[in-house]
């Protein structure tokens, strides 16, 4: 069995979402957090989720069956929230074959699309496999286990897609089917929870 721990990030303040906490909007019978921690763990036991804005309030939707971590700096921008999740999971999980890294406001790459992805990873465990939006290729994303120490030192606004960029040759990517819509927008939002049943 390919061990595989997920990443969920969820450490953004939502800037764009008139002063509400993204990860805290209702979708289906939970909440985009609590929808992004179920599909993951219909993949993987290893669930671990960086928080960083409006950490405390987060924290008490997180289940005991999930981890979590704060990340202090998470003003710093998404490389500083990976390269804290990544060196929680190598104390926690350190025989991951994998990191898969995903975000909190892409609720339609379902347990489904997850599973696809550890799918085509397990083809060659030592290739990163990631979603392509058109010319860019992102998150959701697994990383190899001889990337983890290049994950770690990210930083800053650098996040997973520069990595990618940097191990293009070495990199399997899959389409989301028109599934990779991101909720930055309270609109993108409303639209999106009128369409989807």
């Amino acid at each position: 069995m390919t061990n595989i721990s997920i990443l969920i990030l969820a450490a953004g303040a939502s800037s764009r979402m008139k002063g509400k906490a993204k990860q805290l909007l209702p979708w289906k019978d939970t909440t985009l957090l609590g929808h992004a921690m179920e599909q993951a763990r219909e993949v993987s036991d290893s669930v671990t989720v960086v928080l960083g804005a409006r950490a405390e309030l987060i924290q008490n939707a997180i289940p005991g069956t999930v981890e979590s971590i704060q990340n202090s700096d998470w003003e710093l921008g998404m490389g500083s929230s990976i390269s804290k999740g990544v060196q929680h999971v190598l104390k926690e999980n350190p025989s991951a074959d994998g990191i898969l890294i995903m975000l909190v406001d892409q609720p339609l790459l379902d347990a489904a699309y997850l599973n696809q992805l550890k799918s085509e990873f397990e083809k060659d465990l030592s290739k990163i496999t990631a979603t392509t939006y058109g010319e860019k290729i992102g998150v959701p994303a697994i990383f190899p286990k001889h990337l983890f120490l290049e994950l770690t030192q990210l930083n800053g606004d650098i996040g997973a897609r520069q990595l990618i960029k940097a191990h293009k040759t070495q990199t399997t990517v899959l389409q989301p089917e028109g599934q990779e819509i991101d909720i930055d927008t309270i609109e993108t939002y409303n639209q999106l929870t009128k369409t989807t049943p």
